[in-house]
């Protein structure tokens, strides 16, 4: 990484450690997103076609309120306008979104239109391995009559003025109709508020004509410009057309493995990404368009958001189906690229929410803890098998007060800051959080591990957490100890004083 990068990067992080917690207005169309999944482990006799034996059925955000979960997830509140059905699947969206912390006081309900919803059959192999199978749409396109335009247009008008942006999602659902649009745009404009669209797929998006930010992908770029986008100088050509045609300020192009490209009046630049495992493309426009919102509206420059885009869409296809990325995530993210020896290294406040990020990616917790005070084959061993017991091992390392009042003032040997190097730089440790209590029990509540690991020598004395992990439906397992082993021996030997 060029230290140009890095510093760019080390921007982004502490702009999110610091960001507030700006208000985006987001108007479209608001979609509930349903995943059926089944184990499909045979051929129907009556049609060559498999059979989907349903395990479970989850209901996610889709399409504008895909963007306003998003919002949600980087500490910023979305406010949410739209019509849905009133219907089940329009309770259900409201439930989602309601949770998640949106403000849904402005999200319509229509009894001549459906919830659009998108249910996605997934097929498992053994419980493993999704795959989707078919997508069944239940949905109206048609335009918003009159009546309609006009309960979006008042609802935008009353939140206008707490809004710090303003956010268009555009799935062609019929919600931004061209006079909706064009009178949001000029209000917006009027009263100095931002406009950042996600277009959908067609080749006349004039309807847009004056807004702040267009984030097209490479095949809607396009479209729209009538250039075969396959380089930065045709991503330049195609992104310069849309800019004039549109009147607008910036443009960016989500050039998927490529990056992104951004252009404005006054600069050009390719945003390459990161290279990722892309396990599902769903979604990823939301997570790009939230980012971008969330980032101008707390004052960022253009290029700082579309790094910030960039990162969290990144992450987002990497996860199955349409899914949130956190600012935690992001924060980890830019960490790994930055300081890679350092990522795995937590905060106290910030274990929590990464444990939360964990337990939602299905990940299985491992959590041990101790003073690790000089690392030896016992300590190896010990944190293998406890990593073997889960996905994901959390270790909660004393702080050098707390091994004081613990073991005496001549320990620890090693800083708090050393040992924590040294654990994060072990294969099967993903992540060190260091503490200053002389119990673990608050760490353990915050990181509420599906495996709590302690060795056999706590085993009449009681392990700390082990009620709170049962009663939370975890395990607690104890690890075999090398005999005559321990940072205390090897002390004592040093010393003269043998084992």
């Amino acid at each position: 990484m060029s230290s140009a990068d890095k510093k760019t990067l080390t921007s982004v992080y502490e702009k999110l450690l610091s960001l507030s917690r700006p208000k985006v207005l987001v108007v479209g169309d608001f979609m509930l997103d349903k995943y059926t999944h089944g184990d499909a482990m045979r051929i129907s006799p009556e049609a060559p076609v498999p059979v989907l034996k349903v395990v479970k059925t989850e209901y996610k955000c889709g399409g504008a309120a895909s963007v306003a979960a998003d919002i949600c997830e980087l500490g910023a509140e979305p406010l949410c306008i739209g019509i849905t059905g009133r219907d089940e699947n329009g309770r259900l969206l409201r439930d989602k979104l309601g949770h998640s912390g949106a403000d849904i006081s402005c999200l319509a309900e229509s009894f001549s239109r459906p919830t659009t919803c998108k249910n996605r059959l997934v097929g498992l192999a053994q419980h493993k391995h999704p795959q989707q199978l078919m997508r069944i749409d239940e949905e109206s396109c048609r335009q918003l009559n009159s009546e309609e335009e006009q309960i979006i247009l008042s609802c935008f008008s009353s939140k206008l003025p707490e809004a710090d942006i303003v956010c268009l999602e555009d799935y062609g659902k019929g919600v931004l109709t061209e006079n909706v649009c064009r009178r949001i745009i000029e209000s917006a404009r009027r009263e100095g508020k931002m406009v950042v669209v996600d277009p959908p797929l067609s080749s006349d998006n004039q309807k847009f004509a004056g807004s702040n930010v267009i984030t097209p992908n490479r095949k809607e770029a396009c479209l729209i410009s009538g250039v075969e986008i396959d380089s930065a100088e045709s991503a330049d050509e195609a992104a310069e057309i849309i800019r004039r045609q549109l009147e607008i300020d910036a443009v960016v192009i989500t050039m998927d493995k490529d990056g992104a490209y951004l252009k404005t009046a006054q600069s050009s630049m390719l945003v390459p990404t990161v290279a990722k495992t892309v396990y599902d493309v769903a979604g990823a426009g939301d997570m790009v368009l939230s980012a971008i919102a969330v980032a101008l509206a707390a004052g960022w420059s253009y290029e700082l958001a579309v790094h910030l885009s960039n990162i969290a869409g990144g992450l987002e296809v990497e996860k199955f189906g349409v899914a949130a990325v956190s600012r935690a995530e992001i924060i980890e993210e830019i960490k790994k690229r930055t300081s890679p020896g350092e990522s795995k290294i937590v905060k106290m406040e910030d274990i929590s929410q990464l444990s939360k990020r964990l337990r939602t990616e299905g990940k299985r917790i491992v959590f041990t803890n101790g003073c690790f005070d000089i690392i030896h084959e016992g300590h190896i061993n010990f944190l293998g098998f406890a990593k073997s017991h889960g996905d994901v091992l959390v270790l909660g390392l004393n702080s050098d007060a707390s091994v004081k009042r613990l073991k005496g003032e001549d320990r620890p040997v090693n800083s708090e800051n050393a040992r924590a190097a040294v654990l994060s730089s072990l294969e099967f440790v993903d992540y060190v959080c260091i503490f200053d209590s002389d119990s673990p029990l608050e760490i353990i509540k915050a990181v509420r591990p599906n495996v709590l690991v302690k060795g056999k020598d706590w085993e009449k004395k009681g392990v700390i957490g082990s009620d709170f992990v049962k009663e939370n439906g975890g395990e607690v397992v104890l690890a075999d100890l090398v005999e005559g082993i321990s940072s205390t021996a090897i002390i004592n030997k040093v010393k003269g004083k043998g084992f």
